[in-house]
């Protein structure tokens, strides 16, 4: 894909800092405007220095970057007016109100008042905070300071919006209601990059994927392409008591041999990959192997990772 029909057009993309250290590794990608991308990998991957090159607040070390068709090295100013960014941690001012945390934004963009007040009104509609716009910050939960910092990153009406890891440290119900809002802005037409080491989140989000692991891509497409390319139909987990793999003295792997395609060995369970979960399950119970607990399941994202990495995407 051109650099033209790409909002954000990367080549052999690298970043080393002063001491040596790589953090990305001659990566290339391509975003296409009106769709989400996302950055897959735990921490240290390299995912949060790749959006800080993208976002003009890290230098390029080598290779080629082209943001919304400009040159971050040159023109890094007319970029940053272009970009919505949603940092890893909320930086809101919580000495001001839910309203005048955007009104005040506004100004770094030179927007008039009127516009300004309008897209305020608007932005807080949008992410639930309507009621709340007289509210001092601090008191507002984890979900709503994080809705409250995505609406300030669109008071410029962004050609791109960068979010990195936008639902850490969220509880399950926040999350979803902060994916319901971002599926709706990409809806309306937005361009969103995401980093996130939650595989829910990525299928739920994105429609491309990178996939990256100690500073490099280690695969990508979208996250239905990832799953048939790197796993199984199905997956069985099964859980066996501390008694049973005593009792069994590490011969439980030999008596799951050739049940399936692959078998990983997590601490807390093992992990069957096969086309037939339910039929490798009769398998497991007719050789007689007492399992505490069986789940069979469709493979996922984390599946994929552990594939390409030999870990898992939470540790």
């Amino acid at each position: 894909m051109s650099s033209q029909q790409s909002l954000v057009h990367a080549r052999a993309l690298t970043k080393r800092y002063a001491n040596g250290f790589t953090a990305v590794d001659g990566i290339d990608f391509d975003v296409r405007p009106g769709k989400a991308f996302g950055f897959l990998g735990p921490n240290g991957a390299g995912k949060t220095s790749t959006m800080r090159m993208i976002a003009c607040s890290s230098p390029v070390t080598e290779g080629t970057l082209s943001v919304i068709g400009m040159d971050p090295r040159t023109q890094a100013r007319e970029i940053k007016a272009k970009l919505g960014v949603v940092p890893q941690h909320d930086n809101l001012d919580t000495e001001l109100t839910v309203r005048e945390n955007l009104e005040m934004y506004a100004r770094y963009f030179d927007i008039p008042r009127d516009v300004a007040n309008r897209r305020t009104d608007e932005l807080l509609e949008f992410v639930q905070l309507d009621e709340r716009a007289k509210d001092q910050v601090e008191p507002l939960s984890g979900g709503m300071k994080r809705r409250l910092t995505i609406a300030r990153a669109l008071i410029n009406d962004p050609e791109l919006v960068i979010l990195d890891e936008p639902t850490t440290g969220l509880d399950p119900q926040a999350r979803h209601l902060l994916w319901e809002r971002l599926y709706q802005l990409k809806r309306r037409g937005a361009t969103l990059i995401i980093t996130t080491h939650y595989m829910d989140e990525a299928e739920q989000l994105c429609d491309h994927l990178v996939v990256m692991d100690k500073a490099k891509i280690v695969a990508e497409g979208s996250p239905r392409q990832l799953i048939d390319q790197h796993s199984t139909k199905e997956v069985l987990e099964l859980r066996f008591t501390d008694a049973v793999r005593e009792d069994l003295n590490g011969q439980l792997n030999g008596q799951l041999d050739g049940l399936a395609d692959r078998i990983e060995e997590l601490p807390d369970r093992h992990l069957l990959y096969t086309e037939n979960g339910e039929r490798t399950l009769e398998q497991v119970n007719l050789r007689k192997i007492p399992v505490e607990s069986a789940l069979v399941r469709r493979s996922s994202m984390e599946d994929v990772f552990l594939r390409l990495t030999g870990r898992s995407l939470v540790e």
